[in-house]
This record gives C-alpha cells, structure tokens and sequence, in this order.
C-alpha cells in the first residue's frame, strides 16, 4: 500500500530529492541538484512517448546513477508498473540474449551502446526479440538507420537534455540525426529555447553592437541555450557547487536583467525546425582558420572498414595557431591504415582531417559511455610518453607515417610546415 500522506506533509515539489552527478567527461563529476517535481518530470517521459504500462518489460543496462538509466527506464517503471531487466553491466555479445531470454519490450539506450552492438558480430538472436520502442540520447546520424533496419526495432525515441540544465528536446517523429524538433503550438509546454552565434575561439557567445547576443542563422551551429524562468516548465536546478551553477548562467543574453542556461553544446536547426547536436562546446577547435566539428570528423572515421570507435580532439603544435585534430582510435583486423588518409581526404574539409592517429586497444570512456578528452588532449602526440601506436600526416603528405620519437621532435622543432 501507498504510505500515508502524512510522511510527505512538509514536502514541496521544489524541495530537493537528490544529487545527480554528472558524466565528468571535461573534468571532475560535479553534483547537479534534482527537486522532487524534476524527477517526476523525467520518470514520466518514457511513460507518455512510450505508452508504457504494466504489460511492460525495460531492459536497462546502463547505471542507473545515469538519468537515462535511473531516471527513464527504471522511474518509468515505478511509476506504470512495467517489469524492469536488470544488467549489472552492458555486454554487447549477451545484450541481445538478455533481451529476447527475458521479454523486452522496451530499451533505453545511449549512442555509444548503440554503436557497440553494431560492431558485434551478427548474433542469432539479434532479430528474435519483441523490443518495440527505444528511448534514450546520443544517437548520432551515422549510425541511427543502421540501428534500426539491422536488429528491427520499430521505434527510436531520441530526447536532448541534461541532469541539471532546464532545456528539453524530443524527437518526435524520427527524423535521422535531429535530436529534436519545437513545434509552434508546442513552444509554451517546452520553454524559451534559442540558439545564439558563438565564437569557438573565445568560447563564448557573440554579441552584437547593442551588447547582446545574436541568433544563429538557419544551419548555422551556435550555443543552445534555455531562458532560466521560474514560472517557466522546467527549473534549472544548478550544481551544490555555486561557483560551478554561476558559470553555466548567461547574463543580460537578449536583455538587461535576464540569465540563461548555457547548455554547452553547439546545435543548429534547419528550415522544417529540426535541431541537431554538432559538437560540445571545448570540443570543437580551430585549425588553419576554420572551426573543426569533432563529432563530424568522428562520424567520417567510423565509415571507415575496420575502426569500431573513434575519439577526436584537438592538440597544440609548437608555432602554429590553433589546434591540429587528432583521433584516438580502436579497430578490429579490417582495419588498414594505408588507405585512411586518402579516405579523409575525400570525406573531409583539408583542414579538418587529422594530423594525428593513436591507435588503443580500449576507448577511455566514463561509467556512462562518454569519450574521456582531457587526458588524451594532455598527453598529446608524445611518442616517447605514449605507448600506443602513434601515426601522423606529414605536411603536404598522402598518407599517414608512423610516429617516432625522432619525428616528435622534428615537428616540435618546425621541420613540418603545418
């Protein structure tokens, strides 16, 4: 039996419920505050988009300390009564036993899960199952009709948002890569949500003449942010750390006294209003005069045969402006680095093509699947600090040469013109 009121008398929706800690992918995890009236916003997602009830059975294989896991799949099931399947940790190679052993109906997943499964190879049961909906985030367009058509699941729900910020998005419809979409009539229900011009050398919005912050153009990435509102539909609850919560606030962004949630991310929306994920801000980098999308350059490599994750960022050359990409990469036997340069150079800008190829035996991620950066940006293309197998692209070159310690220190010494 529900337990009396009473033991809930004194409590408000406001009111704080727990901490959340975020995925520290550029940092220390910091601890996102989450009000009671949050968290029964976020259980209730995945029962209105997915239509579950008690007939229900959710495979989670993500930590449930992770919203998508904890908050979607496993508060989704308290709340409608659905059954939850339980892993103690993903497996690729037992996901799709689990799920057609078990019963699922439902998945929530992240898109790094997603693409795990892709490289397995073809499991007998992978088609077998009775999955009919999935719910999660980061599934990104490379990817996403792949997913789909290969394990037949017939319905992707793909929702933007993060532990602590207050802006919501939702792909309703499915369309390939766009990670949402605010129709007119649905703009009160989802907040003040703008996508400003951003300059990705400063790190920061730009302002016009007036001192105020400009909207990007259709197709043009730029910051996302949400108008913090506390009559608004969804609270920006901040970090316990208030320093952290004041970094993540834009003052005076449209006018004088206003303050809004910079997300962090780069987005841009099309013609039919569509927003898409382009890049984390930090992520992005200039090189050569031109901004480089790492998600983009990530996207290209995963085409190529035999590379089954790809970590992109950017790393400093002594006497040149900017940073040159390089990609930390695991592979399987196809893959063949004589031909890779070649490739990038055909499905890449010049200037977005990396100089540099780590090859590692596992990708750094956090518990929740996300690409760690900061270290690898730390330890650079030392070939004497790294044991990995190191490999870059000379200036005016076709192909990419291993890496010694010999030519670490001539392109430290100017020999290579970049």
């Amino acid at each position: 039996e529900r337990p009396d009121a009473k033991f809930r008398s004194h409590l408000r929706g406001r009111d704080l419920f727990l901490f959340v800690y975020t995925s520290g992918t550029t940092g220390l995890p910091k601890a996102a505050k989450i009000s009671h009236a949050r968290a029964r916003r976020s259980f209730r997602i995945a029962i209105t988009t997915c239509h579950l009830s008690d007939k229900d059975r959710i495979y989670i294989t993500l930590p449930l300390y992770h919203v998508t896991g904890g908050f979607l799949g496993l508060g989704g099931a308290l709340l409608s009564g659905a059954a939850v399947i339980l892993r103690q940790r993903f497996s690729a190679s037992k996901y799709w036993d689990d799920a057609t052993d078990y019963g699922a109906t439902v998945i929530v997943y992240i898109g790094e899960l997603c693409r795990y499964l892709l490289n397995q190879p073809t499991h007998p049961k992978e088609r077998a199952h009775k999955i009919r909906v999935g719910i999660g985030n980061g599934l990104r367009g490379d990817i996403w009709q792949k997913f789909v058509d290969r394990f037949n699941i017939p319905s992707l729900l793909e929702i933007y948002g993060s532990t602590e910020g207050n802006v919501f998005l939702m792909n309703f419809d499915g369309k390939v890569g766009a990670v949402g979409r605010i129709p007119k009539y649905l703009e009160k229900q989802f907040g003040d949500v703008r996508i400003v011009k951003f300059d990705v050398a400063e790190e920061q919005p730009v302002r016009g003449p007036d001192g105020f912050c400009i909207k990007a153009e259709i197709g043009e990435p730029g910051e996302l942010l949400g108008k913090i509102d506390v009559t608004g539909p969804s609270d920006f609850s901040g970090y316990h750390d208030k320093a952290a919560t004041e970094k993540k606030i834009l003052r005076d962004a449209f006018e004088k006294g206003d303050a809004w949630f910079r997300t962090g991310d780069l987005m841009s929306k099309d013609r039919e209003g569509y927003i898409y994920f382009n890049d984390r801000i930090g992520d992005t980098f200039r090189w050569k005069g031109e901004n480089v999308a790492t998600n983009e350059v990530a996207e290209a490599l995963s085409q190529y045969p035999g590379i089954t994750t790809a970590n992109v960022y950017g790393v400093e050359i002594k006497g040149t402006d900017g940073k040159a990409g390089m990609a930390s990469l695991t592979i399987d036997d196809g893959f063949e680095i004589a031909g890779l340069y070649s490739y990038l150079s055909d499905a890449l800008p010049p200037y977005a093509v990396p100089v540099f190829v780590r090859i590692q035996t596992e990708a750094e991620t956090t518990g929740t699947f996300k690409y760690r950066k900061v270290e690898l940006v730390k330890e650079g293309f030392d070939a004497a600090q790294i044991d990995d197998p190191l490999w870059f692209a000379p200036s005016n070159s076709a192909a990419y040469q291993k890496l010694t310690a010999e030519e670490h220190a001539n392109i430290i010494a100017g020999k290579y013109k970049y």
